[in-house]
């Protein structure tokens, strides 16, 4: 089934494997799609696309910026972008994750990766103005 979503959604990976399968399996269900490397290259997507409207990222990253860190900044200077980290080495709960962010263990499916883009996507289109 695919969807319209015009809106892009950032896709942060260092593994090359895993950012394919995640960034394919959104593809084909209809999602516009951004991916980076790392926390640095994300930044430098941010800065330059202001219609990304959900960042998926790993926790465990290469450089100064891990993918708390990223979720952390994405919150302070994009506070409309909804917020989704993932990892395979750390547990969380959603409540760890910066603005209403979501917590998705790897290894997940791209069932329940569209599930919670979904939700979180649902959530900032209820949410009020300027929030």
């Amino acid at each position: 089934m695919s969807h319209d979503h015009p809106l892009p959604v950032l896709v942060v990976e260092d593994e090359i494997f895993i950012r394919m399968v995640a960034v394919d399996s959104l593809e084909d269900r209809g999602y516009s799609i951004l991916e980076a490397a790392d926390a640095e290259e994300a930044i430098a997507l941010l800065e330059t696309n202001s219609a990304i409207s959900l960042l998926f990222t790993d926790i465990n990253m290469p450089g100064d910026t891990d993918g708390l860190g990223l979720a952390a900044e994405v919150a302070r200077r994009w506070p409309h972008i909804e917020i989704i980290v993932t990892s395979g080495a750390v547990n969380m709960v959603d409540d760890d994750i910066p603005d209403s962010g979501r917590f998705l263990p790897k290894p997940y499916t791209a069932e329940n990766l569209e599930r919670l883009i979904q939700e979180q996507l649902t959530h900032a289109s209820d949410r009020p103005a300027g929030k």
